[in-house]
């Protein structure tokens, strides 16, 4: 296999990379073992030297080609076959899109992008039954004043981030030394940076040194895009960092709780707060309502709150919870649709939310009104399990929303993302929203022994897989993302498959749980990078455990906290390693990943935690009060410690906590 290695120099007026030799440098390659495959990767120890009496500083790229016909390109936790570059772009959130020729913005034929971006170190291509592509650390360290790939087992000072490249023009993927984030830096969907001039972003070379450093490169066979996750499996292995020590899981739950139970409860909304800040004038709080009844929260809130409530043995918690709950259930429903309105202000419930005008459909949101139903089931189970409480009207209100629900599949058996307010019936599709749906008819049969929609559920689960998940490219869940590649939609398939599994014990659903698990596990990070940024930089908080949102909006975030459930009841039916090893790192990313006293993410109480984790100074937006930078929110989010409260407190708390 052989590498195409260039550089740009930092001296340089042109962006072009040219060949070594005319930057004074020189190299060598050699293949020391291996044989390509997902396991045993060739191993190619790459020399680097300056033949020039001067420093050299710039960017060295390293590209692997492959026999380009029909490539997708996966650059976990960035790019995801080609980002939808394949679909239309004129939407007002922009993400790093893949098209061929000469593209206008967000769309290019070719990235490059700061290694901490990507959740794995790796670089992979499936093209027409082959995996090609290529790893290597994601950045530098100096020990013993030598440069030197970082490796977990070593310690060093920190020197430099490398960097990863996909080129759909040229059919390559791409390491560098140093980095770029090129042509465009996504900070979020609506805040883009032009290519930035070559600075702080170098790899140096004093005169006559050398650099040596290994890549893994791989060429293997693979019966779909799923066999890049063989490669990651391994991969995670040998870079794999636990996340660092936190609150034990009753600790976690409880602080967690009490703080959305006592300063993120709105009294005369019956509802919670979805932003609390502290407000310094007044040394009281400040809310952004902006309330809903699932997804940014409502009952993605109350009912962790209430399974918590309960765990605790907590009354006034529990009743609180039960307030919102009763309040959704009495009061949302849209008499006109059967389907309950989502938002709420004012006074008024609407279909009117904050994510409204960044719908191309205006309607009810299938992934809002199903999670919803989804959770009021939860909260009914658990208060039937624990407290031995029957709320029977609560499920005649499931009912009646799933049956609406139900009927606007359309003929691919895919449920929409979008239903009319008038009528209810199914509007906008090509979604994975709509998983939410599946997820809430399954769990509805699951409680109530109710079969009778069984086959249409199975024929769903079969086109959402063979048409999303098989191809590792899950897209429209979050309202605000415009269908890009996202890992929010998987959480709802990974309920509905294991509820499919416990309704009919057929192994498939097993097999089909294990793929959407990795794909999830490409979004989650396998180790904790380095961030520069404080407060995150000043606590030696952990990425490990921790999963990017989406392509459009990278920031890591605790949504996959919500499914520690779905991953141990796979480990319960299966002996998977692996799955076992990153639900133990979700749950410890969780448990230390809030404010376990007071100010210790330099804002809040004890319990408050945020969505919002910038793991990579290239997303950063918040600021501190003197304007420098801060890499994560200063508020209160409750739907954020929802999720972890969800998977701390559920069927994993009664095996694991004492």
């Amino acid at each position: 296999m052989e590498l195409i290695i260039t550089a740009r120099s930092k001296h340089q007026e042109e962006t072009e990379y040219t060949v070594l030799g005319r930057h004074g440098l020189s190299s060598s390659v050699e293949i020391t073992g291996g044989n390509g495959s997902a396991r045993q990767p060739f191993q190619a120890v790459v020399r680097i030297r300056n033949l020039r009496s001067i420093t050299w500083a710039g960017v060295i790229h390293l590209e692997l080609p492959f026999a380009k016909i029909n490539p997708r390109f996966f650059l976990p936790a960035f790019m995801y076959g080609r980002n939808r570059g394949e679909a239309p772009q004129n939407v007002p959130n922009e993400f790093p899109r893949l098209r061929e020729g000469n593209p206008s913005r967000p769309s290019s034929p070719w990235w490059m992008v700061r290694s901490d971006r990507l959740s794995h170190p790796a670089a992979l291509v499936y093209d027409t039954g082959t995996i090609y592509g290529l790893c290597a650390s994601p950045y530098f360290i100096i020990k013993h004043g030598v440069k030197v790939q970082w490796k977990p087992e070593l310690s060093g000072e920190f020197y430099q981030y490398g960097g990863y490249t996909c080129s759909l023009a040229k059919g390559t993927v791409g390491y560098t030394l140093g980095y770029e984030n090129a042509p465009l830096l996504f900070i979020k969907s609506r805040l883009v940076k032009e290519r930035a001039p070559l600075d702080a972003n170098c790899f140096e070379l004093a005169a006559e040194e050398s650099v040596e450093f290994t890549l893994d490169l791989y060429a293997y066979e693979a019966g779909s895009e799923l066999g890049i996750n063989t490669a990651l499996e391994d991969i995670y292995y040998r870079y794999h960092q636990p996340p660092r020590q936190g609150s034990d899981i009753r600790t976690a739950a409880a602080d967690l709780s009490k703080a959305i139970y006592q300063y993120a409860w709105l009294l005369e909304d019956r509802n919670y707060s979805t932003f609390v800040y502290e407000d310094k004038e007044t040394g009281g709080y400040r809310y952004n309502k902006i309330i809903s009844i699932s997804w940014t929260g409502g009952l993605p809130v109350a009912t962790p709150v209430l399974m918590a409530a309960l765990r605790l043995g907590d009354e006034p918690m529990r009743e609180q919870a039960l307030s919102c709950i009763e309040n959704i259930i009495e009061n949302s429903l849209n008499p006109a649709s059967g389907l309950p309105y989502e938002a709420y202000q004012d006074g008024k419930w609407s279909i009117h939310g904050w994510w409204f005008d960044g719908m191309r459909t205006p309607g009810h949101s299938a992934y809002l009104c199903a999670q919803a139903m989804f959770y009021i089931m939860k909260a009914y189970e658990f208060e039937k399990r624990i407290k031995n409480c029957y709320h029977e009207d609560w499920m005649v209100f499931v009912k009646k929303v799933l049956f609406v629900l139900e009927k606007s599949k359309n003929s691919d058996d895919e449920y929409p993302a979008i239903l009319s307010e008038r009528t209810g019936a199914g509007l906008e599709y090509d979604s994975f929203s709509g998983t939410w749906i599946m997820a809430a008819m399954a769990y509805y049969s699951w409680l109530t022994g109710d079969r009778s929609h069984l086959d249409s559920l199975k024929r769903s689960e079969r086109h959402y897989y063979e048409t999303y998940v098989k191809r590792m490219e899950c897209y429209g869940a979050p309202l605000d993302a415009d269908k890009a590649v996202d890992s929010e939609g998987i959480l709802a398939y990974l309920k509905a498959v294991r509820l499919l599994h416990a309704l009919t014990g057929d192994e498939l659903y097993l097999d089909h749980m294990r793929d959407a698990i990795a794909y999830e596990f490409s979004f989650k990070f396998a180790y904790n990078s380095p961030v520069k940024v404080p407060p995150l930089s000043t606590i030696s908080w952990s990425s490990c455990g921790g999963s990017v949102t989406s392509v459009a909006n990278p920031h890591v975030h605790p949504m996959s906290s919500s499914v520690v459930d779905e991953l141990y009841y796979y480990v319960q039916q299966r002996d998977d390693p692996y799955v076992k090893q990153r639900m133990l790192d979700t749950v410890g990313w969780g448990c230390q990943t809030y404010n376990r006293f007071d100010q210790e993410f330099g804002h809040g109480l004890t319990g408050w935690m945020s969505e919002r984790f910038c793991h990579s100074e290239g997303l950063v937006t918040e600021t501190y009060s003197d304007g420098s930078p801060a890499s994560t929110w200063f508020c209160l989010m409750p739907w954020a410690g929802g999720s972890v409260i969800e998977g701390l407190v559920g069927d994993y708390w009664e095996d694991n906590v004492k």
